[in-house]
């Protein structure tokens, strides 16, 4: 009986919903799928195009009778829809003889000469930047954006599982996605409505956040700032658009006729202009790609409705669909204005069919548009704060007028099903457990503390052995006003503990005016940047790698004690001052030596350093972005610049500090999505060390003796084989995105990436520097005759999560046990 009933169960559900719903298969007179088919609702602009396999599914809240099949080479068809709901469609084209006499070129891929397509696409560019809120001086706009997350295909199996055992009324509540045909479980929903203002002239704008509710892991700042980074805007305009950290390229990109065929399709009246309709699909597989339409007006070329659909052979992980749908509303015969965003993805573990996974689903409407309405630029550079108390607390009357699309009943249902969840220990021991591996802690909510972080609890290196760590945080909320933080680390061949603990404090939200000081007593890689560590809870991976490459006991003592006040006077450009004291010695001083000379001792060699300084540090992140308004927050994104300027001046005799010098240090990192072609990541330092230091404060070019590649180091030097007190180096690293592998038949499917690097350094040691260090088993060297250089190449995307580096040495191999060659790897999740 319950075999019976659960199918008419989920045959409910899926057609509870909506008014028309059609699923089924294209194929030819052989059997074949027919690939990018036109599916649409007779007498209407809503439809969609079958995928690689012939598979379509189109649903609408209107009522239609019949669907319209077409595609260039064969005759058009049409079907008559006898029910609301139409699963199972087996639908045979015949090729048209006709049709493939007279447009014989449209067949398969499209010929880029005589194409209308092309010709209408080409007027789209001319005219692209006519159209929109760019046409006026001064725009205003209400914008209103939802978020949601959903649980995704649905079972029997699947609720009768032991993982939902308890949790069964989660599904009482299924609804059938518009887009795939497949059953839903809102879990997360997310709503903002906020006012956009803007000004051409004066190249601003600003968002003033009305109101934010949430529902669901809003205390999560890990998952918010995921969701945050996830939905970034994007302009079908612009040549390429970057989703889940990859450059896909627009339908209507200039550089599209390289990579996607355009077909003329149809032609009518939509809001009583005239439309020419264009399907596009890709020239090739495995390229970061769209397939789906378009529908254009035929005199100003501007976009009235465009779909786009993710092809199934694009290189991107754990995301087994994207689908994009944009609508825009014509304000009169020059003026289209976006109306309503729609973007669905579809993450799983495969891209099988019948797999499982999650809907990430985001839906913005804009309203209300005003123009030519003037305001000071002082009004722009008042910016509202997006965290005021009062935005989180907008009651039911704000929400009934803010929202310009209507939460359905599943959506508003998502409120009372999360509070009911939380109260269920499984959810929360699933929670718990998720959140536990992304943030690396353990949240002791009756404490206010978090344990952890677990990925440093173990460690191995030469000087400790193996080596435990315990830790913990407070933890009140991802907006903390101040957060204290300590560890407790045992070595079990040096039988000695060591710590580090810091605080911090934001005492002025509005400029993020922050203190901070701390003490860390440990043993540390040092050398493996430019910048001496000023971080007294961090740790370096080559201080416990389990695997290094040759002898690596150059290892130190480090007791560091830091004070910095910080402040961010403008957005993105932070300020710090501060000041520490460090006492530094060999941990090995067997195999490590950092003796320099010191007369004032009766053997006059020293074996430890005691150094105070105070600097001075400017970093300016323009484009940015962040979440959270605490003492610590999250970035959004990761593609910004950074231009880093440091001034340290080390004072001799305050607290028996041993050198007075001056250090000036600069570094500029740029990441450029280079279109289709991947993403190239440049970074240049710089600096110079004015007096007299020994090898422990000297500038360590880094080396990297482990077996994972490290961005910003040279791979197949030695720690401390490079040591300068002037340098220069360059890094370059572009990862193609699969884009040459893509071309290769036989690598094709296995979606890898390839990654190439060039690396360079040049330093100069002064002869006073040397003479400093003298008695050290170091041998003091620096790349002064000629640029250090290093090469690689990578392929990543190895089983979705590995990466593999084959590093070459360019010069210097006359130097002691240099290695010429070296392989280094990584893994992680990366889409």
């Amino acid at each position: 009986m319950k075999k019976f009933l659960l199918p008419l169960f989920f045959l409910f559900c899926i057609t509870a919903f909506g008014q028309t719903k059609v699923e089924g298969m294209v194929t030819d007179d052989s059997g074949m799928p027919v690939a990018f088919a036109n599916i649409i609702f007779i007498n209407s602009s809503e439809g969609t195009i079958t995928n690689d396999n012939g598979h379509f599914y189109l649903e609408s809240d209107e009522t239609y009778d019949a669907i319209k099949i077409s595609f260039i080479g064969y005759e058009t068809k049409v079907i008559e829809l006898t029910q609301k709901v139409n699963y199972g469609l087996e639908i045979v084209l015949a090729e048209s003889a006709e049709a493939l006499q007279e447009v014989v070129v449209y067949t398969g891929k499209q010929s880029k000469k005589n194409n209308p397509a092309i010709e209408i696409l080409k007027k789209i560019w001319a005219k692209k930047r006519q159209n929109g809120v760019r046409m006026f001086d001064q725009y205003q706009y209400d914008k209103y954006e939802k978020i949601e997350f959903d649980l995704n295909t649905i079972d029997s199996a699947m609720i009768k599982s032991k993982l939902f055992k308890g949790l069964e009324f989660m599904f009482e509540d299924l609804d059938t996605s518009r887009i795939t045909g497949k059953t839903y479980l809102p879990i997360f929903l997310n709503e903002t409505f906020s006012k956009v203002y803007g000004d051409n002239n004066l190249d601003r704008e600003k968002e003033d956040v009305l109101g934010n509710k949430n529902s669901g892991f809003s205390g999560n700042q890990a998952i918010t700032a995921f969701v945050e980074d996830l939905y970034s805007d994007y302009n079908i305009y612009n040549n390429y658009l970057k989703f889940f950290d990859k450059s896909f390229t627009s339908p209507l990109s200039k550089t599209g006729v390289d990579v996607y065929n355009y077909v003329l399709s149809d032609s009518t009246f939509i809001d009583n202009k005239w439309c020419y309709n264009i399907i596009y699909y890709p020239r090739r597989k495995n390229e970061l790609t769209f397939k789906g339409d378009f529908w254009v007006n035929d005199t100003t070329f501007a976009i009235k409705k465009i779909n786009m659909q993710v092809t199934k052979s694009a290189n991107i992980n754990w995301v087994k669909d994207i689908y994009i749908e944009q609508d825009f509303d014509v304000v009169n015969d020059s003026v289209f204005l976006l109306k309503r965003d729609y973007m669905l993805s579809d993450f799983s573990f495969t891209k099988k069919e019948e797999s499982k996974g999650v809907y990430g689903k985001r839906t913005t409407v804009f309203d209300n548009y005003n123009f030519n309405i003037p305001r000071t630029e002082d009004f722009y550079k008042a910016v509202s704060d997006p965290y005021d108390p009062r935005v989180f607390e907008q009651d039911s009357a704000f929400w009934k007028n803010a929202r310009l699309e209507q939460l359905n009943d599943d959506e508003a249902g998502i409120f009372n099903l999360l509070d009911t969840l939380k109260t269920v220990p499984k959810f929360r021991t699933y929670y718990d457990l998720v959140s536990i591996l992304g943030s690396g802690y353990i949240e002791i909510d009756k404490w206010n503390i978090d344990l952890g972080d677990i990925y440093s609890s173990v460690g191995v290196n030469d000087a400790e052995g193996i080596r435990l760590r315990g830790g913990a945080r407070t933890y009140f909320g991802q907006n903390d006003m101040w957060r204290l933080e300590g560890y407790m680390a045992y070595g079990f061949d040096d039988k000695k503990f060591k710590h580090g603990f810091q605080g911090k404090f934001l005492l002025d939200r509005k400029n993020r005016l922050i203190i901070s000081g701390g003490n860390r007593r440990d043993i540390e890689q040092l050398g493996l940047s430019l910048t001496s560590t000023n971080d007294v809870m961090g740790r370096s991976i080559a201080s416990s790698s389990l695997v290094t490459v040759g002898t690596n006991d150059r290892l130190s003592n480090i007791n560091l004690s830091t004070f910095n006040i910080e402040i961010e006077p403008f957005t993105n450009v932070k300020l710090n001052i501060g000041s520490s004291y460090r006492e530094l010695s060999s941990a090995l001083p067997d195999a490590f030596s950092l003796d320099y000379v010191d007369s004032t001792l009766p053997t006059g060699i020293s074996s430890e350093v005691k150094q105070f300084d105070i600097s001075t540090t400017l970093i300016y992140t323009p484009g940015k972005r962040t979440i959270g308004y605490g003492v610590e927050r999250s970035d959004i994104n990761d593609d910004y610049s950074t231009i880093f300027i440091k001034y340290t001046h080390g004072i001799d005799g305050f607290l028996e500090s041993d050198f007075d010098f001056k250090k000036l240090q600069f570094s500029y990192t740029q990441p450029w999505q280079v279109g289709g072609f991947g993403r190239l990541t440049t970074s240049i330092e710089a600096g110079k060390t004015f007096g007299a230091v020994p090898l422990s404060l000297l500038s360590v070019i880094p080396g990297n003796q482990t077996l994972f590649t490290i961005y910003n180091v040279f791979p197949n030097l030695d720690f401390y084989e490079f040591v300068t007190d002037t340098y220069v180096t360059v890094h370059l690293e572009h990862n193609f995105n699969g884009r040459l592998f893509s071309r290769i038949p036989f690598l094709r499917k296995l979606n890898l990436r390839e990654i190439i690097g060039v690396r360079g350094a040049w330093g100069e040691l002064s002869e006073e520097n040397i003479a400093l260090s003298a008695p050290t088993n170091i041998p003091l060297q620096a790349p002064t005759d000629k640029l250090y250089w290093e090469y690689s190449f990578g392929v990543g995307n190895i089983f979705k999560i590995f990466r593999i580096d084959f590093n070459f040495r360019g010069n210097y191999l006359e130097n002691p046990d240099a290695r010429r060659f070296g392989v280094t790897g990584s893994f992680g999740f990366s889409f």
